[in-house]
């Protein structure tokens, strides 16, 4: 019988020879019994041999991007829970016991990693701004449960990644994973775990203003395709509000004078309004539209059974596999 849960660990990695060694070893430890993967995007350096080495299955994504190796990893690999982490050695491994636990207790289908540190070589604070940012844009719109969107440390069921649809290409995908698990309203939940600065010789592969308007684009895609409704209500407002500027003062006149005296003016406000017109009634349509298609993601992703309904499916067939903090008796 197999065993439940059958955890994967995934590791997506660029040119991370001077830490992955020792992000496998360290999940490995932590959780003897899952497998873990180390998906290799076109690295120059001796990232596949030291991923190996390490005792890591090693596959590669030719397609350069994060969000090309997620999509990749989702599709090829299958298990119950999986946790995703960065290659960069800066997450604590030790968590991943506690994220498994949460996930198998609390039935979740989304934990994401609350980053805390005190280093601010660590946590740049160009980067903690755009986060904060990026993440309040988010929960503005779509839902408040998530306070680190962009943490590259996450537990995940397998009816999340089955259902995730990973469109984008690059780190951007951080973003859609949150707003993928918002939309649908799965059990989600957070788990604070300390971040550390990257080791001597390794760098950073995020560019701040590249990928921030990366993520950028994305949050305005994401709102677009997921509250059309909302997004061109507020095209509508500020063409109409535009319009109103414009061609208050010519209706003015015109009632004073009985002549159209700006008569550019004039057509450019009836446009501006036709347009605000227009772009409420695509927000209307593109709303129905949208609600559509989200039942049909939750369908989908509900045609995958819960981590509970596994777990009871499979109770007395196999025990649970053991983690490090069990084994050494002190589970937290």
């Amino acid at each position: 019988m197999d065993q439940f849960p059958r955890i994967s660990v995934l590791i997506p990695c660029y040119n991370e020879e001077k830490t992955v060694a020792k992000v496998v070893a360290d999940f490995r430890d932590a959780l003897p019994s899952a497998t873990v993967f180390v998906f290799d995007n076109n690295s120059t350096d001796a990232t596949v041999e030291c991923a190996k080495t390490a005792g890591a299955i090693v596959r590669s994504e030719r397609r350069q991007g994060k969000g090309n190796v997620v999509r990749r990893m989702f599709s090829d690999i299958d298990a119950d829970i999986y946790i995703i982490v960065d290659g960069d050695a800066t997450y604590d491994a030790s968590a991943a016991t506690e994220i498994v636990r949460r996930m198998l207790d609390e039935g979740l289908d989304f934990l994401n990693c609350v980053r805390v540190t005190d280093l601010e070589a660590a946590y740049r604070p160009g980067h903690k701004f755009g986060n904060l940012m990026f993440t309040g844009m988010v929960r503005s719109i779509f839902g408040t449960e998530i306070n680190d969107m962009l943490s590259g440390y996450k537990g995940l069921s397998k009816r999340f990644v089955k259902s995730f649809p990973a469109l984008s290409q690059g780190f951007e995908t951080e973003t859609e994973l949150a707003v993928h698990a918002l939309e649908l309203r799965m059990p989600i939940g957070e788990l604070r775990t300390s971040y550390f600065d990257r080791p001597d010789g390794s760098e950073s592969k995020l560019s701040t203003f590249r990928d921030g308007w990366r993520i950028l684009r994305t949050v305005a895609r994401l709102i677009r395709d997921e509250r059309p409704l909302a997004f061109f209500s507020v095209m509508s407002a500020v063409a109409a509000t535009a319009s109103l500027a414009f061609g208050l003062p010519v209706v003015y006149a015109f009632m004073k004078t009985g002549l159209v005296l700006k008569f550019p003016t004039a057509i450019l406000a009836a446009s501006l309004m036709m347009i605000a017109m227009l772009s409420l009634v695509a927000g209307l349509i593109l709303d129905t539209t949208t609600r559509g298609r989200r039942e049909m993601k939750r369908l989908h992703y509900l045609s995958f059974p819960s981590i509970h309904a596994e777990l009871m499916r499979r109770a007395g067939e196999a025990p649970r596999p053991v983690i490090a903090a069990e084994r050494k008796g002190a589970v937290r």
